[in-house]
């Protein structure tokens, strides 16, 4: 199994659930990204209420991660599959354009790792990581992560045109 070197969250983020009253900020944050059409595979025209019921739907278990004044990321949790394969979790993440390089990212996946932990999952897996999201497949390869499977030319990036996405996984 591998392990994972600690990463603690910088001081100044704070992790906390996420609630309906968190609406907007979250909004804040995805539609840029979702906008974007370039790391998730959303349509980039999704709705505002579609949106928030995609990433906060009953099965997921959000959390928000509060810097300074203004909430910073946030990501979800929740089983990859059911019967079999409940016990592998599958995670997302998002970060506010202002809070992007400042380590958020990462101390959003050590607090997944270690909630998908305390919650019995036995590993995590990504299961379309855009192969171009460089900062991303970075950073999950620095956490354990392995690119399990390549998906040639799965994604329709709207620069790049068809670039492989892939599934990652790691063992708790």
């Amino acid at each position: 199994m591998k392990t994972t070197p600690e990463v603690g969250m910088p001081p100044q983020v704070t992790p906390r659930p996420a609630t309906k009253a968190d609406d907007d900020a979250l909004w804040a944050m995805l539609c840029p990204v979702f906008r974007a059409g370039d790391t998730y595979a959303i349509d980039p025209q999704i709705d505002r209420m579609s949106a928030l019921r995609y990433w906060s739907g009953d099965e997921r278990e959000v959390w928000l991660f509060e810097g300074d004044e203004s909430i910073v990321g946030s990501y979800y949790l929740k089983a990859n599959a059911g019967g079999g394969g409940a016990h592998v979790c599958n995670a997302a993440f998002v970060t506010a354009a202002a809070a992007q390089g400042k380590g958020v990212a990462r101390a959003m996946l050590a607090h997944a790792l270690e909630r998908a932990r305390s919650r019995g999952f036995a590993a995590m897996q990504f299961n379309f990581v855009v192969a171009t999201n460089a900062r991303a497949v970075d950073l999950w390869k620095r956490a354990g992560f392995d690119v399990v499977g390549t998906l040639p030319g799965a994604f329709r990036h709207p620069r790049r045109g068809a670039v492989d996405a892939y599934v990652m996984y790691r063992r708790l």
